[in-house]
């Protein structure tokens, strides 16, 4: 969910009305799930390419938020999953690629030539080392590791790319949304080596853990 923990207490206020209308309606927390994928998607390979940058960053800002009703139905049904998790996490992956790719897409279309390429590569390095930000927590926690760390999370990245994409929609020079885009990937960057050296200095733990353990092992069984 973009907002995150820090934002539970605001969605559960703001979207739980439209989570309970859902519930009653039997619809699924998962189509929820998918369903706003698409709607995120689509907003943003359609509205940024085309240079709508207000209409694409307000809309998909919108579309974003709304991300958490589908874990408020599932708690409310008592029906949260490994699957769920999983499901929600993968969406998130497509939409944040959708949005970035969007603004890739703008920049080949920008009517301000001088900007163009430092744009495109500047939205293309958000979309990589993004989803490789979200990858390291991933892979982190399939290894039992923890790496809930880092100055450039989800919700962190799309508010930075989606406030500067309306400031330039409203007047801005584009140089102002490039110069986000720097930064933020900037930021992912930074937030990689962050999770990578918190992994390592669990995983050096758990060895020296491992290694003390055969030792005494071994001294018992000498003895």
């Amino acid at each position: 969910m973009v907002l995150g923990s820090r934002g539970r207490g605001f969605s559960s206020v703001v979207f739980g009305p439209v989570a309970r209308l859902l519930v009653r309606l039997h619809v699924s927390p998962d189509a929820v799930t998918v369903a706003g994928t698409v709607a995120v998607s689509s907003a943003a390979l359609i509205l940024f390419p085309q240079g709508y940058l207000v209409a694409g960053a307000l809309i998909t800002g919108i579309l974003v938020l709304t991300d958490s009703v589908d874990g408020l139905m599932a708690r409310q049904i008592g029906r949260t999953s490994q699957f769920g998790a999983y499901l929600d996490s993968t969406m998130d992956r497509i939409s944040d690629s959708a949005i970035f790719a969007g603004l890739i897409l703008y920049f080949v279309n920008a009517p301000d030539g001088d900007w163009r390429m430092p744009g495109i590569i500047a939205a293309l390095a958000c979309l990589i080392l993004g989803s490789l930000v979200s990858y390291a927590r991933a892979r982190a926690e399939g290894l039992d590791f923890t790496a809930k760390v880092g100055l450039a999370e989800r919700a962190d990245r799309l508010i930075v790319a989606l406030v500067a994409t309306l400031a330039v929609g409203l007047g801005a020079p584009t140089a102002v949304l490039v110069l986000a885009l720097c930064l933020l990937a900037l930021a992912s960057l930074y937030t990689v080596g962050q999770r990578t050296a918190t992994v390592y200095r669990q995983a050096d733990a758990r060895d020296a853990a491992q290694r003390d353990a055969a030792g005494r092992d071994g001294g018992g069984s000498q003895a």
